[in-house]
Order: structure tokens, then sequence, then C-alpha cells
């Protein structure tokens, strides 16, 4: 008698994806996303990770599905939102103690992102990117169980982004992040 064979975590995903999937993508494209999406989420502590395969706004069908969640940290902060978290902890610094010269302390709270699963053999052009962005909104829609929090929006979030998440034959996933159009430099 042969002993039970367990699928892996990884297949349990992407097995229940298909099951839920609505068809409308190929199946290697879902399964692309859930090996991203457990990447994220046991490799790099994301949370509230969903699928998207419908535009949120105008509910058609999207060019690929996408995932949207919550990272542990802040992704990306704007320099001029830089400046005013410097300033906002050089002022908490100067309150708590005079003279102390102790490291600032810059805290800016994570965002919700979209996610683009891609393969690194898949060639992608500005018309393929421009298609994604066209179809999302400024910022992923929450989930349900943390609407009732109503957090405040980022008045520095002002052109689309999504992390570009690039996964080759090994299983290695890399992260880039890609804006819709120009965005001001970082400074350093």
């Amino acid at each position: 008698m042969k002993p039970a064979v367990l699928p892996s975590p990884l297949q349990s995903l992407i097995q229940d994806e298909q099951l839920q999937s609505d068809r409308s993508h190929l199946p290697s494209l879902h399964s692309l996303a859930a090996q991203v999406q457990h990447n994220l989420q046991y490799q790099h502590a994301w949370s509230d990770l969903r699928l998207h395969t419908h535009a949120p706004v105008a509910n058609e069908l999207l060019p690929r599905p996408l995932l949207s969640g919550l990272p542990p940290q802040r992704l990306y902060t704007h320099p001029d939102e830089q400046i005013e978290l410097l300033k906002e902890a050089g002022r908490a610094r100067k309150e708590r103690k005079e003279g102390n010269t102790s490291a600032l302390e810059v805290k800016a709270e994570p965002e919700r992102e979209w996610i683009l699963p891609t393969r690194l053999s898949e060639k992608w052009t500005l018309r393929r990117l421009a298609a994604v962005f066209d179809g999302i909104t400024l910022v992923p829609p929450e989930p349900r169980s943390v609407k009732e929090q109503e957090r405040p929006a980022n008045p520095w979030r002002t052109t689309k982004r999504i992390v570009l998440a690039t996964a080759d034959t090994d299983s290695t996933v890399v992260y880039y992040i890609v804006h819709d159009g120009v965005v001001k430099p970082r400074q350093n």
C-alpha cells in the first residue's frame, strides 16, 4: 500500500484558484498569479492579498489576472512626502528632548498595492503596460473586512503604480515598482 501524498501548499492554492476562477484568463496566468501570491504571503509577509480578474470600476475583463495586497511596510514614498515626514520626525525629536542626537524615527504607513504577475520569458511593451494601467484604479479597492475602518487616503499618491512581479523558471520572483507616467525622482 502506497503512502498518501499530500499536495504542497502552493499546489493546493493553485488548485483552489483554478476551481474558483471564472475561466476568463488562461489557466497558466492564474497559476502564475497563485505562485506570486504564495511568494508574497509566505516569503514577504504581505496581507489581504486578493486576485482580480475584472477592472474594479468598469467591471471589464483585465488584460490578465492582477493581485492586490498590503505589504508589511511602505514600498514607495513620494519625494515631497519624504521631506514632510523628515520635518515631522525632526519636530517630534525636538519635543522629546532638547539636544537629543538619536536617529530620526520616520514612519510611513503601508499602502495597498497592485501586483502584476509576469514571467521572465514574456516580452512587455509600453502598449501592454498601458492596457494594464487603463484597467486599474489609483489604489486597489479595500477588502470588505477593512472597509469599515475608513483609513484616510494618501494625498501624495497621485499616479497609478504597480509592483511588477517577474517569476523565473526556478520559481525566483523579483519585484519592481512601475509608475504610470513620469514621476519626480527620489532624494537619497
